[in-house]
């Protein structure tokens, strides 16, 4: 699944190419899975609307949309195979598109998701908001108070999206490494001090994560059908068995909560 990094590159390279074109139509596949706003509520919103702005919110990419008095937002969750890209009109429409935009600028803007987890929905008063904090942007005072008293491993707290929103199971991984955590360590029994070194280990991997476009380990690509080079940079995230690259004590892989974590059972305590 797109996490944070992965959808902050797409964005960017969405809001670099299309900000301030005009959606002159709209088509929808016949899917119904992808669909979290009705159809007809979709394309109502979205035709003749100026794209004002492209962000990202959580694991949401929002299009902030202008139509005249009338602000709306297209709000599209990726899923685990989803993917946004803008192509000429003459390129060969992909297997497992479900929504294609025509654009005035003669572009179309593409939505493939062959596993058909992703969503697309609409919010006709632009007031879309995620839950949880902006991994980026909490603070210190206010990560540590994330975790104050529970009970659950970090890590799976780490992947609550009402309380971070963004960090999926790659960058937990790798920040909890960084840090020195064990996954399954209790988020209640870890010091401020620790919790300190994770803050930054977390924004420090998702800003180089960014940077290099974030990891592609599967399908993902960019708006622009680029690969990301961050997966180049894992230090125990599908690394199992291998030597760690600190202290060569092989990377162990655990399950919790149904999700795959690996850490080092010397560098993290």
């Amino acid at each position: 699944m797109p996490e944070l990094p992965e959808v902050e590159t797409i964005a960017r390279g969405l809001a670099r190419r299309i900000t301030g074109d005009v959606i002159d139509s709209v088509w929808l596949g016949q899917k119904k899975e992808p669909l979290k706003s009705p159809a007809a509520e979709i394309v109502a919103t979205l035709e003749h609307a100026r794209i004002a702005q492209v962000r990202r919110m959580g694991k949401h990419i929002v299009f902030d949309l202008d139509r005249g008095k009338q602000r709306a937002q297209w709000i599209v969750h990726l899923g685990m195979t989803g993917r946004l890209q803008v192509c000429d009109p003459q390129t060969e429409v992909a297997k497992h598109t479900h929504a294609i935009l025509k654009l005035a600028s003669g572009h179309e803007l593409r939505f493939v998701d062959p596993r058909r987890f992703g969503r697309l929905s609409v919010s006709t008063n632009g007031a879309f908001a995620a839950t949880g904090i902006e991994p980026l942007e909490v603070d210190l005072d206010q990560f540590v108070a994330l975790f104050r008293g529970r009970k659950t491993p970090i890590k799976s707290a780490l992947l609550n999206q009402t309380l971070l929103r963004g960090v999926g199971n790659i960058y937990a991984d790798e920040s909890l490494f960084r840090a020195g955590i064990r996954p399954r360590r209790r988020a209640a029994s870890i010091t401020r001090d620790q919790l300190a070194k994770l803050h930054a280990a977390v924004q420090q991997v998702l800003k180089e994560a960014i940077k290099l476009g974030g990891s592609s380990i599967s399908d993902y690509v960019d708006s622009d059908g680029e690969e990301g080079f961050f997966q180049l940079r894992h230090r125990v995230y599908g690394r199992e068995a291998e030597p760690c690259l600190a202290c060569k004590t092989p990377i162990k892989r655990i399950v919790i909560a149904g999700r795959s974590s690996h850490y080092c059972p010397r560098c993290q305590k």
